[in-house]
């Protein structure tokens, strides 16, 4: 799957509004993986995404704990932070296949820690800081990523 799209983020508020729209073209069932540097705004985006799937409570980025459950009147939300984990294994210790279900969106920050543990993205978002906003960058990973890249496009 090639297929990629970018926008331009203007503020903290575009960033989440952006998750908004992003929750509404996401199925249950879908993975995505959240790249950028410290700071980019990737917990800001899932935290746009968890509100307009009508979560009301607290959202931080679970960068302790390694995943933060969030139901929601869509389901279930797996809001994964792998920047401190230490080892990929670890991922297998904590039953992480049991989060990836049918039911569930899954969004998983620094995926790159979880390598070889992780199931394949159906899209991969990669955040950039540009001046006071962000550049944020799409690409679909499966063919169900390019119906949500469709989404986001229209």
């Amino acid at each position: 799957m090639s297929q990629a799209c970018e926008w331009l983020l203007a503020d903290a508020d575009a960033t989440a509004a952006f998750g908004a729209r992003l929750a509404h073209c996401l199925s249950a069932g879908a993975v995505v993986f959240l790249d950028g540097d410290l700071g980019a705004g990737k917990t800001t985006l899932a935290r746009g995404l968890l509100r307009a799937l009508g979560y009301t409570g607290a959202v931080r980025s679970p960068t302790y704990t390694l995943v933060e459950p969030y139901e929601t009147a869509a389901g279930p939300v797996y809001h994964f932070d792998l920047y401190r984990l230490a080892d990929p294994e670890e991922l297998e210790f904590m039953g992480v296949r049991d989060f990836f279900t049918a039911e569930a969106r899954c969004l998983v920050e620094w995926p790159g820690r979880g390598a070889g543990w992780l199931p394949a993205p159906d899209l991969t978002l990669q955040l950039e800081r540009e001046g006071t906003g962000r550049r944020l960058r799409v690409a679909a990973g499966s063919a169900s990523g390019e119906g949500v890249l469709a989404c986001l496009k229209g």
